[in-house]
């Protein structure tokens, strides 16, 4: 590669397909993200009959071990990209394991027994959470390098969140469809996971195409220390030099992370919401076509306000927006009932801000990195970035676990029931209402320390 850059090369257009294939990518990280955030640690609790506490560390533990191995994913990513000029590999390995694993950790019947259902739904997971990060961590790194245009990266990403958006929709309403579809509860969850393996593989396979498009023409070589830098060691040292060097990935990390751990929360809480405040099993298929449905129109419209206000400004609304609405659920402590899907449904307007506003800054931080320290670090940067994301989701599920179990919450096994103590359906809905709306609040504390704005990419 040539050792002098194009800086033309910002205001060039990405072509309709390269948008399409790299959007396509978020069929995958949209089903990841949404079933096992939604139903795994209802299956374990309410299908194995695993006592909450215990399926909350199983979901946190399988997501640490994505906290690990991210940052060695993504160094080994840069050392891939330095190397051929491309992050395909590792993201073609990930697509074809993870439908193989992803059905497995819904494939324990319940004669098997709490402990040994536990140990094997863990075993299945871990081993999903890294086809999954083989995949993302290389996915993400590529806008930084498809496109230098503060605008364009947000159109790439725009179009990514519509995906993702649809994908969240796909499979957070087709999920628990799929599972009623089998002839009994053991059946259906098999179906689901296999159906929903598939096609989130296949989504990861299309997008993997989209690493051929990347590094941009005339762009930097990456420096020797992105291809030397191997050991153990030597991925986490060069994640924290990252964090170090560049104060507005840190700003946007800590938000992000405070933002996913908001969400997964809310996520985790929606199928508990859905049969003890909802009263019904199949409400959570309207929870989340109130929560993301609206999120489909939501997405380009957010990318016009950013336009005009820039994105920091639009985010820290989407925020507030967020903040907003889902302190209100928690008046469900009283009044349960239908008025709760049009909160839900405000929700998910800034959500879909809260989903592409980050992801079409964090290129931007590259940029800003890559202008003062040299090209070929993207990897790295979102490995640290994937590790946090990852943190936020798992602490979710850890943190509505910790509730179930501080609220006498009763875990049963598939076809039998229980009543709930008040206690428990009161702390499911301070799970999906006061607890997300608390750590959103906080993460404008930290939004307000980025301070990249437009001028900073486009100089």
């Amino acid at each position: 590669m040539s050792s002098v850059a194009r800086p033309e090369r910002a205001s060039v257009r990405l072509s309709p397909r390269t948008i399409a294939l790299y959007a396509v990518g978020s069929l995958g990280t949209g089903g990841y993200a949404t079933l096992p955030g939604l139903v795994l640690t209802y299956f374990l609790t309410d299908n194995l009959g695993v006592a909450a506490l215990v399926a909350g560390l199983i979901v946190t533990a399988a997501k640490v071990w994505d906290v690990v191995i991210d940052p060695l994913i993504g160094a080994a990513s840069d050392r891939q990209y330095a190397r051929t000029g491309s992050r395909r590999g590792f993201m073609v390995v990930g697509a074809l394991t993870l439908p193989l694993f992803f059905a497995l950790t819904f494939a324990v019947p319940p004669s098997w027994g709490p402990t040994a259902g536990a140990i094997c739904v863990f075993l299945a997971f871990l081993a999903t959470a890294t086809s999954f990060s083989l995949f993302q961590v290389p996915y993400v790194a590529l806008p930084a390098e498809l496109t230098r245009g503060y605008d364009e990266r947000t159109r790439l990403l725009g179009w990514r969140v519509v995906v993702l958006t649809a994908a969240i929709l796909l499979f957070g309403a087709g999920g628990p469809e799929l599972r009623r579809a089998g002839a009994d509860p053991v059946a259906g969850y098999l179906l689901m996971g296999v159906v929903a393996g598939v096609a989130i593989g296949v989504g990861m396979l299309i997008a993997s195409r989209t690493a051929d498009a990347a590094p941009l023409p005339g762009a930097d070589a990456p420096p020797e220390a992105a291809v030397a830098a191997t050991g153990f060691r030597a991925p986490y040292a060069a994640g924290l030099q990252t964090l170090r060097r560049s104060q507005p990935f840190r700003a946007l990390l800590g938000t992000f992370l405070l933002q996913a751990l908001a969400t997964g929360t809310m996520l985790a809480a929606a199928q508990y919401v859905a049969t003890w405040v909802l009263r019904s099993e199949d409400a959570v298929t309207l929870v989340f076509l109130s929560l993301v449905g609206p999120a489909l129109v939501a997405t380009p419209a957010w990318t016009a306000v950013s336009r005009r206000i820039g994105k920091e400004r639009a985010f820290a609304v989407a925020s507030i927006l967020f903040t907003a609405a889902s302190a209100t659920l928690v008046i469900a402590a009283w009044l349960p009932g239908g008025w709760m899907y049009g909160s839900i449904g405000i929700a998910g307007i800034a959500y879909a801000g809260l989903q592409s506003l980050p992801m079409a800054m964090l290129p931007d931080v590259i940029s800003h990195d890559e202008q003062r320290s040299g090209r070929g670090r993207a990897g790295t940067f979102t490995g640290v970035w994937t590790a946090g994301e990852t943190i936020g989701f798992a602490l979710g599920a850890t943190t509505v676990s910790l509730m179930l179990a501080a609220t006498g919450y009763i875990s049963t096994v598939a076809g039998t029931t229980a009543q709930q103590p008040d206690a428990a359906v009161t702390g499911i809905v301070i799970s999906f209402s006061v607890l997300p709306a608390v750590l959103m609040l906080a993460s404008l504390l930290t939004l307000r320390r980025y301070r990249l704005r437009r001028s900073d990419i486009d100089a």
